[in-house]
């Protein structure tokens, strides 16, 4: 037969002991007594502002919650009075873990905001360049590690993890495809009627097809697919990691002898490296069929003649250009991406602010490499 439950009433009872006066908590402690709980402790709090000598005594306490133990840490803090801080005593052996967990609990203290002056300024640009600096100088161990990591695969072949890498290319490519298929072919749909809407004006209808041949096969295409694989597979990424992170896994591994760059990251870029293109492709082609039926169906050009001036626009030099700015892209996201994993700590918020800087960063150093290729490929005439 279960025992009944006999509830009591919370009091605060003051008893004098000695030189101190106690503060006897009786009753239940829970968060079910919190409106009568928030008055006793308000009211105990205002009549012993000014007392010197106090102990809280919770030996009568019959039940206690994470509410109530705050609640008294909380009125132990409110009655320091004269430098001297109640103690608490008579702690049962099941609350007294809970209430010391209650302790270490840090008062916000609100700091006043400093005036901006020409020093804060400077000194918050310097802080800025020191992280932009650690950023880069973390991008740069994380390939050092990649590569050295690939070196030792090289010469010893039959310790890389295939299984490993077909799993990872399964989720980065083949499941990537529809959603890359979509965007791309709405984008190039998007690009051709808007081309076509302002060429109109000047009777230049067909040089829509010039316009997307080139923006697709050499710039848009693979900058679209990469800023999407950021956002899809580098988040993934490093949310992956991070949780290992979190559960100690990487550390296992490296109890057990094994290099977590090589059992974990190398197959993730490799991966990467070769999904990035692939898709890159697969998404100008559709890019290129949306703005083909959009030059058909709005701008009246038939499927002939859009394939006889898109074989007149283009050369295999767009081509190339594309494909050649897809692996640096897939080894830019993968790099940022496994060296926020790694940099997660022992939190969910951290696990998030690092999957959300992972996505801000590969997207910011994507669209500068697409800039820096440009430059590149203009200066050689390509």
């Amino acid at each position: 037969m279960q025992e009944a439950v006999v509830e009591s009433n919370p009091n605060l009872e003051q008893v004098p002991m000695g030189s101190v006066l106690a503060l006897r908590a009786t009753g239940e402690w829970t968060v079910h007594r919190a409106p009568s709980l928030e008055k006793i402790v308000e009211r105990a709090e205002k009549d012993n502002a000014t007392n010197n000598g106090i102990i809280i005594d919770v030996s009568q306490v019959a039940r206690l919650d994470t509410f109530g133990a705050w609640l008294i840490e909380r009125m132990r803090r409110n009655l320091v009075s004269g430098g001297v801080t109640p103690r608490i005593v008579g702690l049962s052996p099941n609350y007294a873990s809970l209430v010391d967990e209650v302790s270490r609990v840090k008062e916000g203290v609100a700091t006043p905001k400093e005036p901006a002056t020409l020093t804060t300024m400077l000194e918050s640009v310097g802080r800025s360049v020191v992280d932009v600096g650690k950023t880069l100088l973390g991008l740069l161990a994380m390939t050092g590690s990649i590569l050295n990591a690939a070196a030792r695969v090289a010469r010893h072949p039959t310790t890389f993890r295939f299984t490993s890498l077909i799993h990872q290319l399964e989720q980065v490519c083949w499941r990537a495809v529809p959603i890359i298929l979509l965007i791309t072919f709405l984008i190039g749909c998007i690009i051709a009627q808007q081309g076509i809407f302002h060429f109109r004006k000047f009777g230049a209808d067909v040089f829509v097809v010039d316009m997307l041949g080139v923006l697709v096969l050499r710039e848009l295409g693979v900058l679209l697919v990469a800023i999407m694989v950021a956002g899809r597979t580098g988040s993934a990424y490093t949310a992956e990691l991070g949780s290992m992170r979190m559960r100690e896994e990487v550390d296992a591994l490296r109890t057990m002898g094994f290099d977590p760059t090589e059992v974990l990251i190398l197959p993730r870029v490799m991966a990467l490296i070769i999904a990035l293109p692939i898709l890159a492709f697969l998404g100008a082609m559709a890019a290129l069929y949306g703005g083909g039926l959009v030059a058909w169906g709005y701008g009246g050009v038939l499927p002939d003649a859009f394939l006889q001036r898109l074989r007149e626009a283009i050369s295999i030099n767009h081509f190339i250009v594309g494909m050649v700015k897809a692996p640096v892209m897939a080894l830019v996201i993968g790099v940022v991406a496994c060296v926020e994993g790694a940099a997660v700590k022992g939190s969910a918020e951290s696990l998030g602010q690092h999957t959300t800087q992972s996505v801000v960063k590969s997207i910011f150093l994507v669209i500068v490499m697409d800039g820096l290729f440009a430059i590149f490929f203009a200066a050689i005439n390509v």
